[in-house]
């Protein structure tokens, strides 16, 4: 029959094609080898620096098929990989050899309007689950790219447009169902096995499998009032102060983001500013629009901007606006940390984009707190919840051979920035070679994570993350 070669927990193996065969009869979805139909497909992901070849991939088509993947790769102590939207920066979406369990396929969202309830599967993006919902006027707050995930976002906490006014989107979580690394099928709450739902809500992936994730909706839409406010870079100090300022008092419906990079040729820009820096602006209020108008008004009054285009937007339209600055493709890195924008940050960051490598590289710092800060730092994972800011140093090019000086770029600045930043980073944000950081993503709850992963993955089945390891086992 013959064999297959496929990375194992601790060193190749020999699997043999019998085996494989008698998965393919297990599962709905499809089981496939390199070279196979849907192999290419299963292993490329958004962040294009990750080509990674797994030996062998389960491209499950319900929950039964995961409970199948699940206990092949325990039985043969498989190396797994776990794929969900495929957008992670670190892109542990995917090994090399081993087995990847593919979920992009499981795609079902159920809404219940009335209870306010939406279940999703976890190959769901955000643009999909705001299409399902968004017709009812609901939605649950997410991120700010339509083609990210709901499985990888939730797992790390999840934040976006609507966090400040309805925390993460892990807060909104109400059960969720999940394979763990025995095998089994659990339903999980608050009530059921309320550890594994705690640690679920922040701790990634490295829990088990959610085949299926339960939320609660909240009323957003059909319009939000948002937009872009674009400054020229020359006046970026007072304004990054002003910003500071202003976003201490704002109301829980109002997010306002800064972006600072190279401007793309967008049609409301003058060609004259197209690739030069600018600050932009973008804000985001949920609520009624003379409200958001109000709230909005000294940020777009101050200066003398080179852009204005904030107005009603439907809420789904607005979600995909950076979509295209976004695509997948590109080679990205990213360097990540909480702040309080302090004055030393402030002169840290101008540095840095006065020396941008490429005209896709930027820095983004997503205004945080909010409604994130009255959840208490131990009822989920996700403990940093009182920074005002988190700033992401997001490199972006599309030539390998730029590797070098576009990460170099993002991890100057990081070096730069970190004495004014707090110890604590946002999960989601890390890259590959972060694993030192995994720890203080957590602070004191790290600990309780640990004892989690004892309890429930005491051999490190889901290693391919940024991994909690427990302490039953050297993984």
């Amino acid at each position: 029959m013959g064999e297959v070669r496929v990375r194992g927990m601790d060193g190749d193996r020999l699997l043999p094609l019998e085996a494989v065969d008698a998965l393919r009869s297990e599962v709905t979805g499809d089981v496939v080898l390199p070279g196979e139909p849907g192999y290419e497909d299963a292993r490329t992901i958004w962040n294009a620096m990750i080509d990674r070849h797994p030996g062998l991939v389960v491209r499950c088509m319900n929950a039964q098929d995961v409970v199948s993947a699940v206990r092949f790769a325990r039985d043969h102590e498989l190396l797994v990989a776990v794929r969900g939207g495929g957008h992670n920066i670190a892109g542990t979406a995917v090994c090399d050899d081993g087995l990847l369990i593919d979920l992009s396929q499981m795609k079902h969202v159920e809404v219940d309007a009335d209870a306010r309830i939406v279940r999703v599967d976890p190959g769901v993006t955000l643009g999909e689950l705001d299409r399902a919902t968004q017709p009812y006027n609901l939605a649950v707050p997410t991120g700010i790219n339509s083609t990210t995930g709901i499985a990888g976002l939730t797992l790390g906490g999840g934040f976006g447009w609507l966090s400040r006014k309805y925390a993460l989107t892990a807060d909104s979580l109400i059960s969720a169902d999940i394979v763990t690394a025995d095998g089994e099928h659990r339903r999980i709450d608050s009530h059921n096995e309320p550890d594994l739902f705690w640690a679920i809500r922040g701790g990634g992936g490295n829990f088990g499998v959610v085949t299926s994730f339960e939320f609660r909706l909240h009323p957003v839409g059909p319009e939000v009032l948002s937009g872009l406010i674009v400054h020229p870079f020359r006046n970026v100090e007072p304004l990054l102060r002003f910003y500071r300022d202003f976003c201490a008092s704002a109301p829980d419906e109002l997010s306002a983001w800064v972006v600072m990079r190279k401007a793309p040729p967008l049609p409301f820009l003058p060609p004259a500013v197209h690739g030069t820096e600018v600050v932009v602006l973008a804000a985001c209020y949920v609520g009624n629009l003379d409200d958001g108008r109000n709230a909005l008004a000294a940020l777009r009054e101050y200066g003398e901007p080179i852009a204005d285009v904030i107005a009603p937007h439907r809420f789904a339209d607005w979600q995909s606006t950076f979509d295209p600055l976004l695509a997948p493709g590109a080679r990205n890195y990213w360097k990540s940390a909480y702040l309080d924008l302090s004055d030393g940050a402030i002169e840290a960051l101008i540095r840095g984009v006065e020396q941008l490598p490429d005209p896709q590289c930027e820095i983004f710092i997503a205004q945080m707190a909010g409604a994130t800060t009255r959840v208490p730092t131990d009822a989920t994972p996700f403990t940093y919840r009182s920074t005002p800011f988190n700033m992401n140093v997001h490199a972006r090019w599309d030539d390998a051979t730029r590797d070098t000086t576009c990460i170099g770029w993002a991890r100057n600045i990081y070096e730069a920035v970190r004495p004014h930043a707090s110890e604590g980073v946002y999960i989601n944000f890390l890259t590959e070679e972060e694993t030192h950081r995994v720890q203080p993503a957590y602070g004191a709850n790290y600990t309780r994570l640990v004892e989690v992963k004892n309890r429930y993955d005491p051999i490190n089945l889901f290693r391919i993350n940024q991994n909690i390891r427990p302490t039953t086992v050297f993984a």
